[in-house]
């Protein structure tokens, strides 16, 4: 049986809330004993467990899927539940994400922000014949319905918002995820949307062009989405787009 002892972690939580009366930001730091195997998700549950019951995180899948454990991990966003300590210092800062609204402690509430982006970006299919359930699915080449599937994999965690340097300076710039869905959409051949339509939507510097490609959004995605791509191609795309809109108009 082994005895060894795990390292002495110590956990240093931003902690805040809104909600109660007088309460100010400060760090608060938490000592707790590392086991193999840890991720920052059991280590915060071992704080609330056994430190303070009132600690603030969120937590669904515990997989790496919902998103919901999105966090500033050592000044960088990414997901609790998915990093082991074991890869990181003994000294770990924690932080909620930034932009989005703050409920407390560690715990932000994304699903306001992504919806309201998700509405502007008409973030569905869009079909001009009504939708008939009893006919068959349209086929599609196995490349293509791969590339859709992978932009689809975003979870809208919220780290390439809170990793953009953009959304920090423009509160209406829809960030890497917006340019992400219009991606996904402009190329399924279901959409009947025009480049005309994509262009409305994300052709100016609320959109693709207001994007500085530091690309602090591929760098922190959990799920490695091709960003930096996607928003190239986009740019490239809409910069097409709005030539050839300009040529149109001078020559009327």
């Amino acid at each position: 049986m082994n005895s060894e002892k795990g390292r002495l972690l110590k956990i240093n939580i931003l902690r805040f809330d809104p909600h109660i009366k007088g309460d100010k930001p400060r760090i608060e730091t938490f000592e707790i004993e590392e086991a193999p195997g840890m991720t920052l998700f059991i280590a915060l549950n071992d704080i609330r467990q056994h430190h303070d019951p009132s600690l603030k995180f969120d937590f669904v899948c515990r997989a790496g899927i919902c998103g919901s454990c999105a966090m500033i991990i050592n000044g960088k966003p990414g997901l609790a539940c998915s990093t082991l300590t074991a890869n990181m210092d003994s000294d770990i800062s924690l932080a909620p994400l930034p932009v989005f609204e703050l409920i407390g402690d560690l715990s932000v509430f994304t699903g306001n922000w992504m919806r309201s982006l998700n509405n502007r970006l008409e973030a569905w299919i869009h079909q001009h014949e009504e939708l008939n359930i009893d006919q068959l699915e349209q086929r599609m080449e196995p490349e293509l319905a791969e590339e859709i599937y992978e932009l689809d994999r975003c979870i809208e965690c919220g780290c390439c918002v809170a990793g953009c340097g953009t959304i920090q300076m423009r509160e209406e710039f829809v960030g890497a995820v917006g340019l992400n869905k219009i991606a996904r959409y402009q190329i399924d051949p279901r959409d009947e949307r025009s480049d005309s339509d994509y262009y409305e939507l994300v052709g100016d510097e609320d959109g693709v062009f207001g994007c500085m490609t530091l690309l602090g959004c591929e760098d922190v995605c959990p799920k490695n989405l091709p960003l930096q791509s996607r928003i190239a191609y986009l740019r490239r795309k809409m910069l097409e787009i709005g030539l050839k809109s300009n040529t149109e108009v001078c020559s009327c």
